[in-house]
């Protein structure tokens, strides 16, 4: 048998954080297995629906590196073959019509709550029975399943064990609406069956759903996949997680500057483990993955650690994976990096220092676009009077250097000045940085220099001691 998951999203909104995390757990365990991952787009909620919220969902699923084998299908496109099905359940009466109103319904309900009954739909009301028997061919009407009524619905959960519902807890569900539209429960069947899927993972919030959906599968004939439900996903602060949280959307996530396999590797973590291992590369999640390895506990989402996470992801990825995502943050930011030196050197001396990749956009900007002004704390403490010879002493040895490269800066520069001068490092490594780089945080001011260029760090020398002229007139 091969493994088929899906991941089935409602395009009513984006693809949040733990719709995203439930279909990293059916690709993971489709890849683990040897198997297949299936998209399908559950858009049969036509008023609800929207084309951006589909795209958002392609998009969040492609930015992850989520692909897809099969797919993505759309139940707005299967109707004919739900209306198939319904008249073969109607054939076999294991589905039937019917015609108590809305307002019928209601009135029932009303009286069970009254008589302090559990309320429910009974086809064998008088009232239903009496609606049933007055309706003319062409009334509007519903098509419900027929649920067995003896005897109980058994399924062991993969994650949460063995699950028992009796059936005489459950109504007979209504599979078509009036308008003839299908409904929910009765579509995943049809489209699990069709689709050949054998595991389906997704929230606790379906649990109540899936009795009703295996004695659907079994007036069909379809075998029964198994079932994985997750716990969801907390906010610091226990509630549930929401937007006060914070970014709930995956492409927040990308927009705040994280990388997919930091987000990956942080939402694999949140309710699943392999011992104490917390970093684990695309191949190890594959290979370590299971179901019964998935907590039944809710997971709490804590943003410092997958800041942290974030940070290792852009320290120790190829520069070349941090540039690709980097991309979208420069042309944000308005950044144009043709001028300057190669991104991924930049990313090698910069990245560590950085948590996000907005963080490293900004942090940049020196390396590609010159300066008009100094930071202000950091020009009041580092471009005084007393700078003013040793930064002519680096400028007179930096126009003089001959092969620009980070040890020659270090040794024939500011080592050299802080001999010829018998000063301490720091009287010329910082006035030299904020010269640099305008302001006073920055990698080793040496490869700084050496990716910045000569020419610029020769021109904004200059104007560091021009800074400080006028600070000396001024006084």
């Amino acid at each position: 048998m091969t493994v088929k998951t899906r991941f089935a999203p409602s395009p009513t909104g984006y693809l949040h954080v733990g719709g995203a995390r439930t279909a990293l757990y059916s690709w993971l365990y489709a890849k683990n297995q040897g198997g297949e991952f299936v998209l399908r787009i559950e858009d049969t909620d036509l008023e609800r629906n929207s084309q951006q919220a589909v795209d958002a969902i392609l998009e969040g699923m492609q930015w992850m590196g989520l692909e897809w084998d099969e797919g993505p299908y759309f139940q707005s496109k299967r109707f004919d073959r739900y209306n198939e099905v319904v008249d073969q359940l109607l054939a076999e009466d294991k589905a039937y019509k019917c015609y108590a109103s809305k307002e019928l319904l209601e009135e029932i309900r009303a009286e069970q709550e009254a008589n302090k009954e559990i309320p429910r739909y009974d086809a064998n009301h008088p009232k239903i029975v009496a609606a049933n028997a007055a309706a003319k061919d062409g009334d509007p009407c519903v098509i419900r399943f027929r649920n067995p009524k003896e005897g109980s619905v058994v399924f062991d959960d993969q994650i949460r064990g063995r699950i028992e519902i009796s059936n005489s807890q459950m109504d007979d569900l209504i599979i078509r609406r009036t308008d003839g539209a299908p409904t929910y429960n009765f579509v995943v069947v049809v489209d699990d069956w069709d689709m050949g899927i054998t595991h389906v993972v997704r929230g606790e919030d379906h649990i109540n759903n899936t009795p009703r959906q295996i004695n659907i599968y079994e007036a069909l004939g379809a075998p029964v996949p198994t079932f994985a439900h997750c716990a969801m996903i907390l906010g610091d602060d226990g509630a549930k997680l929401s937007k006060r949280h914070g970014a709930v959307s995956v492409m927040q996530y990308r927009d705040e500057g994280y990388l997919p396999n930091a987000l990956n590797n942080y939402l694999v973590r949140l309710g699943w483990s392999h011992g104490d291992q917390e970093i684990f590369s695309q191949e190890e999640m594959i290979n370590f993955f299971s179901l019964n390895a998935i907590s039944k506990s809710a997971s709490a989402f804590n943003t410092d650690k997958l800041n942290w996470l974030n940070n290792h992801y852009i320290k120790t990825s190829e520069p070349e994976y941090v540039a690709k995502h980097l991309q979208w943050h420069l042309d944000e930011q308005e950044l144009n990096t043709e001028n300057g030196p190669a991104i991924t050197d930049v990313i090698k001396l910069v990245g560590e220092r950085c948590n996000t990749l907005v963080e490293l956009a900004q942090q940049i900007r020196y390396f590609y676009e010159d300066f008009s002004e100094f930071e202000a704390g950091a020009a009041k403490k580092h471009l005084r009077g007393v700078a003013k010879e040793p930064l002519e002493a680096a400028l007179a040895k930096v126009e003089a250097l001959e092969e620009w490269t980070t040890d020659n800066i270090k040794d024939q520069v500011i080592t050299a000045v802080c001999d010829e001068l018998e000063i301490g490092m720091g009287k010329i490594g910082m006035p030299l940085r904020v010269a640099v780089t305008g302001g006073g945080q920055s990698p080793s001011v040496d490869a700084v220099m050496e990716l910045v260029g000569k020419e610029r760090v020769i021109a904004r020398i200059k104007m560091a001691l021009a800074f400080i002229a006028e600070r000396e007139a001024n006084a």
